[in-house]
């Protein structure tokens, strides 16, 4: 067991925003791997950024794969790989606290990076190395999987806008009726003048509310799990006396949302409202992600939002160029090509749709002359 745990590679998506992997999945395990203190490889894949195998875990011929046994870290417990939650795993509150991280949290995060922003996160992790038509095709193929998972769907859509439509209608009936002293519509003006007043108003009234219905529902959910997170924590270090599977995974989900979203993220608002989850994020990423020791680094400052870089406004240092692998190589020869040839195919398509054009003008100058004869 030991031979195996010191050859462990985990394979995740590529590193920004000042991230070792900028993947919300992948984040996780990495930190996971990180508290257990294993050695370890770190590996980028580049080709299969959609992969939902990604990331995983292996070390000869044993994989742990991220969509096999509800994900990389069950399945290194399970396994009896490596296993950080056997003194916790049968405590209710641990139960309960990692579930709604897993549910809410996640939920959040998943609707804010492909549904309620302009995507600008997911293209910089998922698909920026690609060609702009299969990163295009990747995008729509991940915003169409997050609103399935979500159940942002049209049927839902639809059902909401019945509820509300018929929840306004109800209200501006019974208003009217309580305005005339009675507990019902007594004539067929009253109900006229009540539906003019809803159909008037439930078209812009129903969309907005199907637009707002879901965003309302994951914030409020989202807002609940940090205040019970905060009060869970208080000043500890971590959230059950040593470090868990449920810190790796909050920790994770912190640092990206801190990192990765930019200022007018309302998850990374709602998200400092709590200074005690940023402090425990900022302390732990220094520890484990950066290698430092909190006790040689600046006191915590007032705002929260100090401690990690802002998306907008100063550049960062650049970095060393790294060298490339012959199958990164391989894989931008490829991309171009098949980018050369999508404009050759649009450029002859292009220029035989002239060319018809041209014949049939033709045609009709040909047509006009004879009917002049």
């Amino acid at each position: 067991m030991a031979e195996e745990l010191s050859q462990l590679t985990l394979v995740a998506r590529k590193a920004c925003f000042g991230l070792p992997t900028a993947c919300p999945s992948c984040l996780p395990v990495y930190i996971y791997l990180k508290f257990a203190q294993l050695p370890f490889s770190l590996e980028f894949n580049l080709i299969h950024p959609d992969s939902d195998q990604i990331p995983y875990v292996e070390s000869g011929t044993y994989v742990a794969y991220n969509n096999e046994k509800g994900g990389v870290i069950e399945s290194l417990k399970e396994d009896g790989i490596l296993d950080m939650d056997s003194e916790v795993h049968s405590v209710p509150e641990w139960i309960s606290t990692k579930a709604m991280v897993n549910s809410w949290l996640a939920d959040a995060l998943m609707y804010e990076l492909w549904v309620g922003s302009d995507g600008s996160s997911a293209h910089k992790i998922y698909y920026s190395d690609l060609p702009w038509p299969i990163g295009k095709f990747i995008y729509f193929k991940q915003v169409r999987m997050a609103k399935q998972l979500l159940g942002i769907t049209k049927e839902n859509a639809d059902r909401r806008e019945e509820e509300v439509h018929s929840i306004s209608t109800s209200s501006f009936l019974l208003k009217i009726a309580h305005a005339r002293g009675v507990d019902f519509i007594v004539s067929f003006s009253d109900f006229l003048l009540a539906s003019n007043l809803v159909f008037t108003n439930a078209e812009v009234y129903a969309s907005q509310e199907t637009q707002d219905i879901f965003y309302a529902q994951i914030y409020r959910r989202a807002t609940i799990a940090y205040g019970a997170l905060s009060t869970r924590l208080g000043d500890q270090a971590y959230f059950f006396d040593r470090p868990t599977s449920l810190d790796a995974v909050f920790l994770g989900h912190a640092l990206f949302t801190l990192q990765a979203f930019p200022e007018t993220s309302v998850l990374r608002g709602k998200l400092l409202e709590h200074s005690n989850l940023v402090q425990y994020a900022d302390k732990l990423k220094l520890e484990f992600v950066e290698g430092r020791s909190p006790s040689s680094t600046p006191p915590f400052h007032a705002d929260p939002s100090s401690s990690f870089p802002r998306r907008a406004g100063s550049k960062p240092k650049s970095k060393p160029k790294k060298e490339k692998t012959e199958e990164e190589k391989k894989f931008k020869r490829r991309a171009k090509y098949f980018l050369v040839t999508q404009l050759v195919a649009v450029l002859v398509f292009l220029s035989l749709l002239g060319g018809s054009d041209d014949a049939e003008v033709e045609l009709e100058d040909d047509d006009d002359l004879n009917y002049n004869e």
